[in-house]
């Protein structure tokens, strides 16, 4: 039986376990550590670098980030941004470009 085609609209973004969300006034910046490995974070990490990596989202990044709670599908946080986008073209297109390159990253994982 052939599996059914899942819409990328219809899955639910949920923030990665070891990523941490931060604030610098309105953007969100978002954390994690450089290794996951305690022996690779000992041995590779270069002294004169931090062992976590930050990076601060810009507005519509942090905007769609804020939205990221596993509750709300891809539709729904389109649909709750599009004020924010100011209804432009293809605004969601933009919107699931980001999340799907924030899937590529590890970042968030999409749960069905």
């Amino acid at each position: 039986m052939a599996k059914a085609k899942v819409n990328f609209f219809d899955l639910v973004p949920v923030i990665s376990e070891h990523i941490t969300t931060e604030k610098e006034g309105e953007l969100s910046v978002i954390a994690f550590p450089r290794f996951r490995s305690k022996f690779m974070l000992k041995y590779f990490v270069p002294k004169n670098k931090p062992s976590i990596i930050r990076i601060r989202l810009e507005e519509h990044g942090t905007a769609v980030w804020d939205l990221i709670d596993g509750q709300r599908t891809v539709k729904e946080m389109a649909d709750a941004l599009a004020e924010h986008f100011n209804h432009e073209a293809n605004y969601e297109y933009r919107i699931a470009t980001y999340l799907q390159q924030l899937q590529k990253q590890g970042f968030v994982k999409m749960l069905t």
